[in-house]
């Protein structure tokens, strides 16, 4: 994981912590056990403080920032060993990381703008005497078990839950319908393991 959160006063602490001037420590491996290259490691923690401040005002959680800092570097690591950008190279490395973490904190930050303003829905219309709570406690657990899955599992997921059929995700990723169904269906039930359901 990434430091602990920014606040305006200095914490002597963590600035101990931290690799040089501005920097933050970052993970070499991602919550999803994804390795990252030194090379965006380093890209990683010199643009630390800055992507967090960034999440810090769209008040996103500072370890869910951390978390999709990681991803990010994850996944800028991967492209970077394609061929694909080995034919067109990464010029400034820190804002083309910058950017792929900002891209997944505006994707989460929309996701719970539409959770908060179906929960606000969802108590108005809701007749005097049901507590939304459960609502909300089953959203959190739907957002640990798609934490527990890999990115292309969680987008067929989300593609089911918008209304796409088992055939349309299936031709999105040039398998067969029952394929990404059942892929679907193991890691929900990896995940339920996990977490210590049955």
């Amino acid at each position: 994981m990434v430091g602990k959160a920014i606040s305006g006063a200095r914490d002597p602490m963590a600035e101990k912590a931290h690799p040089g001037p501005g920097g933050v420590r970052v993970n070499s491996v991602d919550h999803h056990g994804r390795q990252i290259s030194p090379t965006v490691l380093h890209a990683a923690e010199v643009i630390g403080r800055r992507a967090l401040r960034h999440a810090e005002k769209l008040l996103i959680d500072p370890a869910v920032a951390e978390n999709l800092l990681e991803e990010a570097a994850a996944t800028v690591s991967r492209a970077m060993s394609s061929k694909a950008v080995t034919q067109w190279p990464i010029r400034d490395l820190p804002s083309y990381l910058f950017r792929a973490f900002v891209r997944r904190i505006n994707k989460k930050h929309k996701r719970e703008l539409s959770l908060a303003e179906s929960l606000r829905i969802h108590a108005v219309d809701a007749p005097n005497g049901v507590d939304p709570r459960a609502s909300i406690d089953n959203k959190i657990l739907i957002d640990e078990l798609l934490t527990l899955c890999d990115p292309t599992t969680r987008d067929m997921l989300w593609r089911r839950i918008a209304g796409s059929s088992w055939k349309e995700i299936g031709w999105s990723y040039g398998i067969s319908s029952h394929a990404a169904e059942s892929r679907v269906n193991q890691a929900f039930q990896k995940a339920r393991r996990r977490l210590g359901f049955r």
